[in-house]
């Protein structure tokens, strides 16, 4: 009976063992694939930084485009137009003007209106209008008449004074313009008499002959005159 039972055990063993597939044709039998790879990091980093962004330089304020002036006077009130346009009373500032060529007129009761062209930038600037100071820069060419003969010379004229310029050193004066006893134009004779105070009196002729420089000369030495009477400053 013992060796009937082994007998008949033996045969299904060897088919069990015959279904099972050995390990060597198992692995011949997996697909080959190639592994994948993962993405580096490093490089997602690097392209979702934009290149502009890189080293960039800073970006620049932007320029102006207009400029202001501002206007100051040593009246009080003077009137201020650009252009024709009132500004307002010194002193004022205009703002927001065009690069450009501009006229400015300043004008104070008083004294002699300030006509000036300026030109505008892209920046601030100022101008003083300075009514008191007295602006003068005058000469001339004359001709002294003595009693007997004459001499040659030349009037200068400034804020400081008047004075005369010759050879003949005993002619040569020198005066402030308020020291003049006499100062006036004699259009019959052709001639411009001057006396400084406590001095001799000069009768001055042009070497032309003509009158009309005489003329301009003593205008613009009254003027000069006039405003230093009214508090102007040299």
């Amino acid at each position: 009976m013992l060796r009937d039972t082994n007998d008949s055990s033996e045969p299904v063993r060897r088919e069990v063992a015959a279904e099972r597939p050995s390990n060597t044709t198992a692995t011949t039998a997996m697909p080959t694939t190639s592994p994948v790879r993962e993405p580096e990091r490093t490089a997602t980093k690097r392209a979702a930084t934009p290149k502009a962004a890189v080293g960039a330089p800073a970006a620049e304020a932007p320029v102006a485009e207009t400029g202001s002036l501002r206007v100051v006077s040593d009246v009080a009130g003077a009137q201020v137009f650009l252009d024709r346009q009132f500004m307002g009373a010194a002193p004022v500032t205009a703002s927001d003007l065009k690069p450009g060529t501009y006229q400015l007129n300043v004008s104070a009761q008083g004294f002699e209106a300030h006509v000036e062209t300026v030109e505008i930038t892209a920046a601030a600037r100022e101008i003083s209008v300075n009514f008191r100071a007295v602006r003068l820069d005058a000469s001339l060419d004359v001709i002294h008449k003595h009693r007997m003969g004459s001499c040659r010379g030349r009037l200068v004229a400034t804020p400081a004074g008047l004075r005369y310029d010759t050879s003949d050193k005993d002619d040569v004066f020198t005066a402030g313009l308020l020291d003049l006893d006499t100062f006036q134009v004699d259009y019959l004779n052709k001639s411009l008499r001057i006396q400084p105070r406590r001095g001799k009196r000069y009768d001055f002729a042009d070497p032309d002959g003509s009158a009309d420089r005489l003329f301009v000369f003593h205008r613009d030495v009254e003027r000069a005159r006039e405003r230093l009477k009214q508090g102007g400053t040299q």
